[in-house]
């Protein structure tokens, strides 16, 4: 069964540090490009970080670039999404993405979902 399961949201102050983990089973993520995605109440989901499976290929939102960093470890099928420099508009539902295509990846259409774990950034 395939199952992605996000950890390590919460509530952090502006300025602060989180990182998120997306365990995946069912498959062997080595093979798969992977992403995070977020959705904030009343607004449109946001491609965060992409990263390709084996081309060192990624993508990152303008809105995160030089904050945030996508990374994998096979050996322990898990992704993450670590966080610097978090700022109130970073409240979100942050959701990790598997597919073995890049591109459907970055445009939103993977086929794999977790199913999301809450940021909050705020004093």
């Amino acid at each position: 069964q395939v199952q992605l399961v996000e950890s390590g949201g919460g509530l952090v102050q502006p300025g602060g540090s989180l990182r998120l983990s997306c365990a995946v089973s069912g498959f062997n993520l080595e093979y798969y490009a992977i992403g995070w995605f977020r959705q904030a109440p009343g607004k449109e989901r946001e491609g965060v970080a992409c990263l390709g499976s084996s081309d060192g290929s990624t993508y990152y939102s303008d809105s995160v670039k030089g904050r945030f960093t996508i990374s994998r470890d096979n050996a322990k099928n898990t992704m993450y999404l670590q966080m610097n420099s978090l700022k109130p508009e970073d409240t979100a539902v942050y959701y990790c993405v598997a597919d073995p295509d890049f591109a459907a990846v970055v445009a939103g259409m993977a086929l794999n979902w977790g199913q999301g774990t809450q940021v909050t950034v705020s004093s």
